[in-house]
């Protein structure tokens, strides 16, 4: 009986062994899937747990999300992880058992670290993209070895290096389709062997900094299966040689921004396919050859930017399919050829700063275009009336700066979708058609110096929507109407130079979004409403040379307003202005003191003290309690700043110490955990091997004779690192981590740092790469070889160790005006992008001079931005740190307010340093019985007209006109309520402006 159970069981097992051998003869390969799938998951990090169906239990992983399988085989075909939020690295070794993946698509995730090149032993591999992550180093070479291999996107990545000329191995990428490297920091040529992709259709080589002359590489002419080829914004130069025409498919070429010269390849106009063409931004030269008339397909021409010349073409409105032209910035002259009226299909039409004289023709106002700008020609004649067709699409029309005359057409006010009207510098001698109050959409309205007159029509601002209202310079009449509070949108009103009168009315009050405020040169009369001190967004004003009388508003921007925005009136109430005070109804003149500069609650209640205790016995005069006042404040602050110096050198001493000390150790010691040199945007490979080899960088890297600086996070070293082999060295900056409070995982670590290499700009210190061991991190970075701004205004290092003058070493001439003023707009954008185009906004906590780099050409470039995101905790370390190495540029409501800060605070220290540069002056500085705060100097000098004393006399010549308006955006900025500082973005708009030459300059201050 046992026996037979026996012999039962040994056949139900191999009957049951024989039933999973024929139902799932595959099952060892299915667990190798799994497998694949779950080591390559090991190393991810899933934040929104997208993979949670991933389980290592399951047979086959056919049923997870983001997997296809084949149905024939049972294997994976397809992993699509595209904009999960991944991060981590990509595990090679687990998806190369995944041998019959024909799709690898991660795009849109946060992957670091190298490709790996295990990937290359996927044999059906025929996509992969690994597009808009982070991943750095180079591109494998094993990746052109997959003969099955079909799109390869690895755009918009930290990728870099030249690509070797034999990247592309013969009879391995013949099948190649689809290639894009672009938004990367690839460099050097274009590998000669590309020419072996005759399969290829799509090459994007674009945004990097691909360099050489196509003449040299011929091959790209042999791909002529291509269909697109955009080789944009990199460094390419030299002409383009003829022989494109032998890529009979090509349908989109795109050489914008690089160093092309010479004239356009004859045989441009033999590619019938070309639907789009962008040669812009480039040092092209010549005409245009006749063959493009022949490109019957193409809907996108630019050659904006260039040194085109000669005569517009007639043939040029034979180009019927056209939607886009822009010729713009070149030499063109001639006429505008009547034959434009026949491009039909035209929705875009830039012809702006050229040379292009003649009436522009009517059939042009016929077509159905939504944007036109003619401006910057010479033009002349009539502007035409347009057509029904122009009525229903026109939005952007720009004709300012020719020589038209004539009246502006009534019709002008049927253009329904107008929402940009520049006719600006013409002579159109006419009225303001009431027809513009009609535009729904219209947010822009520029008619300076056309020779207007007559009245501003009440119903100009009906829709609500405009936002830009400039009528300067013109010989308009009458009162500024009531209706204009109807503006509820405009935030810049310019009404200057013409002849209005009447009263300002109370109604401006109502334009809350109003910033600039222009109505200088008028005839304008009675007093200003007290109702325009509510403007909480006002940031200029200029009321001069009118007939005003009284008090000015309290509050806002009036109480800061210089002797020059005020002059010229008849009797405006101000201690600037010599001349009387005439009000309209008789009553004392009471002045505060304080009403003319920033003002905290505890100057208010101290004044109105002095006031009750003296008010029953005697007055005191205007420049008695300002006496007291100052003399208050300064004995304060001289006990203040005094406490503050006492524990801001012990903390330079320890900190001093402490690197020291860190410096020697590390020297010393060899029991650093082993760590490796992490670089974004350049080659992967160091000139020292010391880096990826020993337990610690080299010594000769961190000692004092390589230090450059010290900052709050650390020292800053000078170091050369290899980049692609010992014949090419960069200087590099190297920032030796102050280890106490920083993070400490390495995850974490290098997600943070990460983060702040993306933030590229040309006025932010580039952040290349990291080194990283429990003990021990290290930033590196962009060397700007002038140092820091601290420096060159304060100390003027020599030109020189060598150079000398009657045994004296020769100093660095003080800073130009022009070069100041650089210094300034390229910081302003270096924030604004931080604050305004960073997601979360990045706040910098610490802008002074010693953290604003120079290069070369004295361009600033802003440092130590972002490096608050690397501390476990903010408060105590950055906080401390913040207050004692920052006196002076530190935001007020700091001290007032723990960590509830926001953008503002770094607008403040950028309005100091603004001081700072035009003066020449430390923001704080010590006498031996006062201490001088360089914002209320400033400030008083201003309320006393005499603004021009606190220029830095090293500048022999600087033009007032720049200087001024300079110096009262830093005291806007230095305001002690944040919400009364502008934003970065205004404040570059507002120094664009003050940089724009006159005539072209508004003049805002």
């Amino acid at each position: 009986m046992t026996v037979m159970m026996m012999m039962m069981i040994a056949f139900l097992h191999l009957l049951l062994f024989s039933l999973i051998s024929v139902c799932s003869g595959n099952s060892p390969q299915l667990n190798d899937d799994v497998l694949g799938l779950i080591v390559f998951k090991s190393d991810l990090h899933d934040p929104f747990s997208y993979l949670e169906s991933w389980n290592e239990d399951d047979n086959s992983p056919c049923s997870w999300n983001f997997i296809q399988c084949n149905q024939a085989t049972g294997r994976v075909s397809h992993v699509s992880l595209d904009g999960l939020g991944l991060s981590g690295k990509i595990a090679g070794k687990g998806l190369q058992k995944l041998q019959s993946l024909k799709v690898l698509s991660l795009s849109g995730n946060n992957f670091t670290g190298t490709i790996s090149p295990e990937l290359a032993l996927i044999p059906t591999l025929q996509t992969l993209n690994l597009s808009h992550n982070s991943l750095s180093g180079r591109i494998p070479t094993s990746f052109t070895s997959i003969t099955s291999l079909r799109f390869l996107d690895v755009s918009d990545n930290f990728l870099s290096g030249p690509i070797p000329d034999d990247f592309f191995q013969p009879n391995s990428v013949s099948g190649l389709r689809f290639l894009s490297l672009s938004k990367n920091s690839f460099e050097g040529p274009v590998p000669s062997t590309l020419s072996r992709c005759t399969s290829l259709n799509y090459l994007n080589l674009s945004d990097n900094h691909f360099s050489g002359n196509l003449i040299f590489f011929g091959g790209i002419w042999l791909l002529t299966r291509l269909r697109t080829l955009d080789l944009s914004h990199n460094s390419f130069s030299g002409p383009v040689p003829r022989g494109v025409s032998a890529i009979h498919n090509l349908k989109v070429l795109d050489l914008q921004e690089n160093r092309f010269s010479g004239s356009i390849p004859y045989d441009i106009g033999l590619c019938p396919h070309l639907n789009r063409l962008d040669f812009s931004d480039n040092l092209f030269t010549g005409s245009l050859p006749p063959t493009l008339n022949r490109l019957n397909s193409l809907t996108f021409l630019s050659l904006s930017n260039n040194v085109f010349a000669g005569d517009l073409p007639q043939w040029i409105g034979n180009m019927s399919s056209l939607r886009h032209l822009d010729l713009s910035s070149n030499g063109f002259t001639g006429v505008l050829p009547s034959s434009m009226g026949d491009m039909k299909s035209l929705v875009h039409l830039s012809l702006g700063d050229n040379k292009v004289t003649g009436n522009i023709p009517e059939s042009l106002f016929d077509l159905g275009l939504g944007q036109i700008d003619l401006s910057k020609n010479e033009f002349i004649g009539a502007i035409p009336s347009g057509s029904s067709k122009l009525f229903e699409t026109l939005q952007f029309l720009d004709l300012s700066r020719n020589k038209l005359t004539g009246n502006i057409p009534e019709e002008i006010g049927l253009f329904s979708k107008l929402m940009h009207l520049n006719l600006s510098w013409n002579n159109l001698q006419s009225r303001i058609p009431p027809e513009l109050g009609f535009f729904q959409n219209l947010s822009v309205l520029d008619l300076r110096n056309t020779a207007l007159y007559g009245s501003i029509p009440g119903d100009i601002c009906d829709s609500g929507s405009l936002g830009i209202l400039q009528l300067d310079g013109n010989s308009l009449t009458g009162p500024i109407p009531q209706d204009i509070g109807n503006c509820s949108s405009l935030y810049l009103l310019s009404l200057s130079h013409n002849n209005l009168n009447g009263s300002i009315p109370k109604s401006i009050s109502m334009l809350e979004k109003l910033k600039i405020l222009k109505l200088e040169f008028n005839k304008l009369s009675g007093e200003i409403p007290q109702e325009l001190g509510k403007l909480e967004n006002l940031l200029a004003v200029n009321i001069s040379y009118n007939r005003l009388t009284g008090r000015l508003p309290g509050g806002s921007i009036f109480q800061n307003l210089d002797q020059s925005a005020l002059e010229g009136n008849l009797g405006i109430c101000s201690p600037l202005l010599k001349g009387p005070c005439k009000m309209n109804v008789p009553k004392p003149l009471v002045l505060n003191p304080y009403a003319y500069g920033n003002q905290m609650d505890g100057h208010n209640k101290h004044s109105s003290r002095i006031s009750r205790n003296f008010g029953h016995h005697k007055f005191l005069s205007v420049s008695a309690i300002v006496a007291i006042s100052a003399a208050i404040v300064i004995a304060v602050g001289v006990i203040v700043i005094s406490l503050v110096n006492v524990s801001v050198r012990r903390r330079l001493r320890f900190i001093d110490n402490a690197l020291e000390s860190m410096c020697s150790s590390s020297s010393r010691s060899g029991s650093l955990t082993m760590g490796k040199l992490i670089l974004f945007d350049c080659n992967a490979a160091s000139s020292s091997p010391d880096w990826t080899t020993l337990t610690s960088p080299p010594e000769s890297l961190l000692n004092k004779a390589n230090e450059i600086g010290v900052g709050i996070f650390g020292a800053v070293y000078k170091a050369s690192l290899g980049m692609g082999g010992k014949e090419r060295v960069v200087d590099v900056a190297i920032k030796k981590l102050v280890t106490s409070n920083i993070i400490q995982y390495p995850q974490d670590f290098d997600r943070e740092v990460r983060i702040l290499g993306k933030a590229r700009h040309p006025n932010l210190i580039a952040l290349k790469g990291y080194y990283w061991t429990p003990q021990l991190q290290l930033l590196v970075s962009e060397y700007a070889p002038n140092g820091n701004l601290q420096s060159r205004l304060h100390q003027r290092p020599p030109i020189n160790s060598s150079s000398t003058h009657h045994g004296q070493r020769q100093l660095q001439p003080p800073l130009s005006w022009a070069t100041r003023f650089k210094i300034v707009l390229g910081t302003a954008k270096g924030l604004a992008h931080l604050h305004h185009s960073c997601r979360p906004p990045i706040i910098h906590y610490n802008i002074k001079p010693s953290n604003i780099l120079l290069d070369e050409n004295f361009n600033p470039k802003i440092s130590d931005f972002g490096l608050a995101r690397l501390l476990k905790k903010l408060d105590k370390h950055v906080m401390s740190s913040r207050f004692q190495r920052a006196l002076g540029y530190v935001a007020p409501e700091l001290a007032c307010q723990s960590l509830r800060v926001n953008e503002k605070c770094d607008i403040y220290g950028f309005g100091v340093l603004i001081l700072e540069l035009v003066t020449g002056r430390r923001p704080v500085e010590y006498g031996e019985d006062n201490v001088v705060i360089l914002s209320e100097h400033v400030r008083v000098l201003l309320e006393q007209g005499n603004l021009l004393e606190c220029v830095d006399p090293s500048m022999e010549e600087y033009p007032e006109d720049e200087v001024l308006p300079v110096l009262k955006l830093a005291l806007v900025c230095t305001s002690q309520i944040p919400s009364s500082r502008p934003s970065m973005a205004e404040v570059v708009q507002i120094l664009q402006v003050i940089k724009t030459p006159i005539p072209q300059r508004m003049e805002i201050f």
